[in-house]
């Protein structure tokens, strides 16, 4: 019996080692079946997770950066702006200026609200400026600090000292305040002249306060010699216009910071954005360091500035005046009318004259005579040389009178058959005009003087010569122009009209001297007569 069932289980054990033995055979052929469909199929022979693990340990290596040689020029051109802008930004500061505003008393307001207090406002400016010697002079605009009773200048390197002014040019928008500091980086001051449209630049200073200070943009000089309306501190017909403009970014705030070419010296003090909203809009505007240099010089040394003058209002010449007087080209400036005890009128000069040079320089442009006549010392005699009608080329000696307060020192001015009408108007189609003469009761309708004369221009034909050139009644902003001589002639009627525009200068060109009440003045325009 015991026999029988040992011999059963040792049977029963081969049995079940053989089904484990087919069993393993099977695993191992699947096995071998499944590696040899992966060949087949080319899958992956690593799980998603060691994929994951790999692909996480790759992100973490540094990868290095191809060496690109076309590139190599741009970080050159990197690393020189770097170096520029750490050599230069330690010059720049921050300015805050305040101003309290007085509040007004009501009379009686205690007496209902005893704990009513008015308290004065406190007006807080922000700009900027910049270094221009290590014993804490400092350069900035005179609309950042105008009217300002606290003035505190903050350095590079933290440091914030109370300023004191030194002087104020309003008619450059120049300002010199001085620090008690030590260790100060003056920058290095440029050449504006040699300045080239097309440079590259920096604006370096502190747009919109106090988040952004020091803040650096670049971009190229735009333009140079603009002229700009409606600045902040500046009389017109005497302020210096000759801005260098550029595209770098410039913001409120950036108003009296450095504008620097790329050997890090200042070309420019930045001064102001044409924009429609007050912030930047492609167009920021500069001083030329030139300029600001004669102003600077004068009030360290004595407080204020004194300028030279001639006495006489001017505008850049027009293709039509250079062809009126012969010249070969465009330039030179046209002498609109004079200013009272004008030295320049005592010595001959005529109004319509065009100043072409003066001494041994070549007249280009109105901000350009105004800095050479400007700057000059009052009594000093200078040689001016004028062109006039007819190619005629006259120089006259004329003896500088000091700029006050009234006169100006050469200051920019802002400035076919003909039919009958029904209500006495004339239309003089070789102007493209409608005129009418200004009687006695008309000038006091017009709130003019009563002793005015001339033609009265009631209207302006688009398609004519006079088209922006004259403005008629009915112009709101720069109306009514008023003609009152023709090639020197006095005119009062269309009659005396018709009959002066008969003796046209060159080239159809006729000379008009026009009175505009509400633009300051008298001018004088050129303008190309239509064939009649």
């Amino acid at each position: 019996m015991h026999l029988r069932n040992r011999k059963l289980e040792d049977g029963s054990m081969s049995a079940r080692t053989m089904n484990w033995i087919k069993f393993g055979g099977l695993v191992a052929l699947a096995f071998a079946l499944g590696l040899m469909f992966a060949g087949l199929l080319d899958l992956p022979h690593r799980s998603s997770a060691q994929e994951r693990g790999n692909l996480r340990t790759a992100a973490l290596a540094p990868v290095q950066a191809p060496d690109i040689p076309e590139a190599r020029s741009l970080g050159e051109i990197s690393n020189a702006f770097a170096a520029l802008v750490a050599q230069v930004r330690p010059s720049v500061v921050f300015i805050k200026s305040q101003r309290t505003e007085r509040a007004r008393r009501v009379p009686g307001m205690e007496q209902f609200f005893p704990r009513f207090r008015q308290r004065p406002e406190v007006e807080q400016g922000r700009g900027s400026g910049f270094i221009v010697s290590r014993d804490g002079y400092i350069l900035t605009n005179n609309h950042v600090i105008e009217g300002a009773e606290q003035i505190t200048v903050g350095l590079f390197d933290k440091r914030e000292f109370r300023a004191r002014v030194v002087g104020t040019d309003p008619l450059t928008d120049v300002a010199v305040l001085k620090i008690d500091a030590d260790h100060l980086q003056p920058a290095a001051l440029g050449n504006s002249d040699e300045v080239r449209v097309g440079e590259w630049v920096l604006a370096i200073g502190n747009p919109l306060g106090d988040a952004l200070t020091f803040t650096v943009t670049s971009g190229i000089v735009s333009a140079k010699g603009r002229r700009l309306q409606g600045l902040p501190s500046r009389d017109l017909r005497r302020s210096i216009h000759d801005f260098i403009q550029t595209d770098a970014a410039i913001n409120p705030g950036n108003s009296g910071g450095p504008l620097v070419n790329t050997r890090g010296e200042v070309i420019g003090i930045n001064s102001a954005i044409a924009s429609e909203t007050g912030f930047y809009s492609g167009y920021g505007f500069a001083i030329p360091i030139n300029l600001v240099t004669a102003v600077m010089n004068q009030l360290i040394a004595t407080g204020k500035v004194s300028r030279a003058q001639l006495g006489i209002h001017i505008e850049d010449a027009t293709a039509n005046d250079a062809a009126y007087v012969g010249l070969d080209s465009v330039y030179g400036v046209i002498i609109q009318n004079f200013a009272e005890n004008s030295p320049a009128k005592r010595a001959g000069l005529q109004e319509g004259d065009v100043i072409i040079r003066v001494d041994d320089r070549v007249v280009t442009h109105t901000a350009q005579l105004q800095q050479l006549i400007g700057f000059r010392r009052p009594g000093e005699t200078v040689k001016v040389t004028v062109a006039r009608k007819g190619g005629l080329r006259k120089t006259y000696e004329v003896r500088l009178a000091e700029l006050t307060e009234e006169p100006e020192l050469a200051a920019a001015d802002t400035g076919g058959g003909d039919d009958d009408t029904a209500d006495g108007r004339a239309s003089i189609k070789a102007l493209g005009v409608d005129v009418q003469a200004l009687t006695p009761q008309l000038a006091e309708e017009l709130q003019l003087e009563a002793d005015t004369r001339g033609l009265l221009v009631t209207e302006v034909d688009p398609t004519g010569p006079a088209w922006e050139q004259l403005f008629p009644l009915d112009d709101r902003q720069n109306g009514p122009d008023i003609i009152q001589a023709v090639e020197g002639k006095p005119v009062r009627t269309e009659g005396d009209l018709r009959a002066a525009l008969k003796e046209a200068g060159p080239n159809g060109i006729v000379s008009l001297r026009v009175f505009n009440p509400r633009l300051g003045g008298s001018r004088i325009e050129r303008l190309r007569l239509e064939s009649r």
